[in-house]
């Protein structure tokens, strides 16, 4: 439980805000301006370096879906930078009422806890299929101490990147690439087979 006083740190274009509690625990939240991709990460940190799980339940107007952009280029080799990466899947979120909204979460040490209850067969571009365990409105992180948990929209969530460095002190709220990525976009509507179900888990 976080019981110490907060402190907060504002500049031009981010807020730090940080309390402590019982146990050696300390979460930090980080936040800039949207143009700058990432939107905002939080940092748990406990004193038996145990992780911190964290519940994220969407608004019942968006979902999570399998990116349709991304399974047709699944396997792809496509720049990056001055190097290249193989196009990987993506989860992304989105809703029916605004074409442009697109979202991701951005995690960092970290990982996403399957859902066997949300078993989505999902199509390969070989026409084979693949078993994605992850619900439409819940999602559920492990959060290492010292880890993040963020959130990116926009180009940021759907340019084909390598994940998050591998960070577990004074992090930054964004990876930026400046335009050096490929941006392989999403569908709008997003087409019913690449909505993932259930809702939740629960």
């Amino acid at each position: 439980m976080l019981t110490g006083d907060a402190t907060v740190d504002i500049d031009d274009e981010a807020i730090e805000i940080m309390r402590s509690g019982t146990g050696g625990l300390t979460m930090k939240i980080q936040a800039k301006d949207c143009a700058q991709g990432g939107l905002f990460q939080t940092e748990p940190e406990r004193g038996d370096h145990s992780a911190t799980r964290f519940t994220h339940v969407l608004t019942p107007n968006t979902f999570y879906f399998d990116n349709p952009n991304f399974r047709a280029r699944e396997g792809d080799t496509v720049h990056f930078k001055d190097t290249t990466i193989v196009v990987p899947a993506r989860v992304n979120i989105a809703n029916d009422v605004s074409r442009r909204f697109v979202a991701r979460a951005s995690a960092q040490v970290a990982d996403r806890v399957s859902e066997p209850n949300g078993s989505n067969q999902i199509r390969k571009r070989n026409g084979t299929f693949a078993t994605v365990l992850h619900c439409g409105g819940v999602t559920r992180w492990d959060v290492a101490s010292g880890g993040r948990m963020g959130f990116v929209t926009g180009e940021d969530s759907v340019e084909v990147a390598p994940p998050p460095t591998e960070c577990i002190q004074n992090c930054q709220a964004q990876n930026r690439v400046r335009g050096r990525a490929v941006v392989l976009g999403h569908p709008f509507p997003v087409p019913a087979a690449s909505r993932l179900q259930p809702r939740s888990p629960f």
